[in-house]
């Protein structure tokens, strides 16, 4: 039978927050982050890779503070590396693989560079950068972005929709079973939209930003995943985290949108596990 939702179920108390995850498998800990729209959570981003992953490793997909089940988090006391960093301490992980879509990509970068001896291997999906664009179209917050806040505004089946047929290339993926799971899970908690959204002003998700002079000292692997077709954060930004962090690879798959690890389940799971496996 297929791993479950309940089945898999965590939480554990750190020195800040009450974190919720998913756990599953043995070996090596690889630390899933999810992205930051409303509903995210460890298992709605990760629900097709725990099973195929935890064959291989230990595998731990987290609520971040302001999302899923754990703590809620107004933007002055938003630090997801700082929770990340207790998350370890808390579960006695010296070392692990991060792997981290968009917000939990950036929030994998940092603590690359702020906690280098506890990351054994860095994985990427359309995260973004800091700094000007070179080839994407404007200034302002891309097509995904807008539609992201709107739905954190209000959190409707309908908004949902229009934000999950951003979100990926194949419309398919918008199903209305997720739409409404997405939507009831932003909205069984109402402070972490509260939070969110007058957090915007003050720099949130990423109140935190990783320096791009610092990820030229990383050592760590790093492998970089990005969606060809990638309509809320361009796959630019991971041509300058190519270019900037020096054991690094750059994967760009054809007909993907932001969500890789959803659109391209096995073939992302094939990438991780030998990446973390052989690296």
């Amino acid at each position: 039978m297929p791993l479950t939702q309940a089945e898999t179920s965590r939480s554990v108390r750190t020195k800040d927050w009450t974190l919720h995850y998913q756990e599953a498998g043995q070996g090596h800990p690889i630390v899933l982050l999810h992205g930051s729209g409303p509903g995210a959570t460890g298992w709605s981003n990760f629900a097709g890779n725990i099973e195929a992953l935890a064959r291989h490793f230990r595998v731990l997909a987290v609520d971040m503070p302001g999302w899923g089940e754990s703590d809620a988090v107004t933007v002055d006391r938003l630090d997801h590396v700082e929770a990340a960093r207790q998350f370890l301490d808390a579960l006695g992980i010296d070392k692990a693989a991060f792997v981290g879509n968009s917000m939990g990509g950036a929030t994998s970068l940092r603590f690359a560079t702020t906690y280098p001896a506890r990351i054994s291997h860095l994985i990427t999906m359309g995260p973004p950068t800091p700094g000007p664009r070179l080839f994407s179209a404007g200034d302002g917050p891309s097509e995904g972005l807008k539609a992201l806040v709107q739905a954190y505004r209000e959190p409707t089946p309908q908004n949902m929709g229009l934000l999950i047929e951003i979100m990926v290339y194949d419309k398919r993926f918008a199903t209305p079973a997720l739409l409404e799971a997405r939507s009831a899970a932003a909205l069984a908690r109402p402070e972490h939209l509260k939070n969110y959204l007058e957090g915007l002003p003050k720099g949130a998700p990423v109140p935190k930003w990783f320096n791009l002079a610092d990820l030229t000292k990383l050592s760590v692997p790093t492998l970089l995943i990005h969606g060809r077709d990638d309509r809320v954060v361009s796959y630019e930004h991971s041509l300058v985290l190519l270019a900037h962090i020096p054991n690094s690879r750059l994967v760009i798959l054809n007909r993907c949108g932001h969500w890789a690890m959803i659109e391209h389940p096995d073939e992302f799971n094939r990438l991780v596990v030998d990446f973390v496996a052989n690296n």
